[in-house]
Parts: structure tokens; C-alpha cells; sequence
């Protein structure tokens, strides 16, 4: 006679570790817990609809002003200013200073290359319908 802690939930694996070459080699791969750490920040940052406006505006428009980028996002200055400071500490967007004026870009071809490859992604989830 089977108790209820002899059952298994159907999604689970009956057994622990089914080829622990895969799993040594998997597990030896993993960034470190702080490059993750970072990788999240990243994809937390992408995942707010204003400031992934904001990066949008930046991959099409390349170096922008702040009253600019919120003219084509729809936003305020101020939240587009908000939004430049979390891009610029997260190193997504970097600044440069002309006189009074500051104009924003895209920090690097990697962020370039990021935004690219999600829009592909979500556009070949279109192309299917």
C-alpha cells in the first residue's frame, strides 16, 4: 500500500538525474550568479513598455535629445529623462553633452543586436497567423 508521499506528480522526474554527463557539463556552463544577476537587471529593464519605447526610439532615431525622444514616444520629459537614467546606469544608453544639450544613443552594437533579434522574434510569432 502506497502513502501519498510514495506518489509522484506527473510533471516530475521518477528519477533524479537521468544523464548526469549532460547535467556536469550543462551545470559547468552556467554563468556565475552575479553575471545572471545582471542578465536580469537587462531583461527587467527591457521588460517596461516605456522605457523599451524609449530603446526603440534610440535603435530607430540613433542619437536623440530627451524632448525628442519623448515627442516620439508620446511620453513626458520627465519620464523619458527618468527612464535615459535607469538605460544610462544599466550601461544600455550612453550620453553625450553639447553644451546645454545632451543627446542619447544606444550604448553599443549589443544592445543593437538584443533589440533585433526580440523584435525578429516577435514578429515570426506574426508571420505564422
Amino acid at each position: 500500500m502506497s502513502s501519498a508521499s510514495d506518489v509522484v506528480p506527473a510533471d516530475a522526474c521518477a528519477v533524479r538525474v537521468v544523464d548526469a554527463e549532460k547535467v556536469a557539463v550543462v551545470a559547468g556552463s552556467l554563468p556565475d550568479a552575479e553575471t545572471i544577476t545582471e542578465l536580469a537587471q537587462v531583461f527587467g529593464l527591457l521588460s517596461d513598455p516605456g522605457r523599451l519605447r524609449v530603446i526603440i526610439a534610440l535603435l530607430e532615431g540613433g542619437e536623440m535629445c530627451v524632448c525628442d525622444i519623448a515627442a516620439s514616444c508620446g511620453h513626458s520629459e520627465s519620464a523619458v529623462s527618468h527612464a535615459l537614467r535607469l538605460l544610462r546606469a544599466n550601461r544600455v544608453v550612453r550620453v553625450r553633452r553639447a553644451g546645454r544639450m545632451a543627446y542619447y544613443r544606444l550604448d553599443d552594437s549589443h544592445v543593437r543586436l538584443l533589440l533585433d533579434l526580440a523584435l525578429t522574434h516577435v514578429g515570426h510569432g506574426e508571420e505564422g497567423t
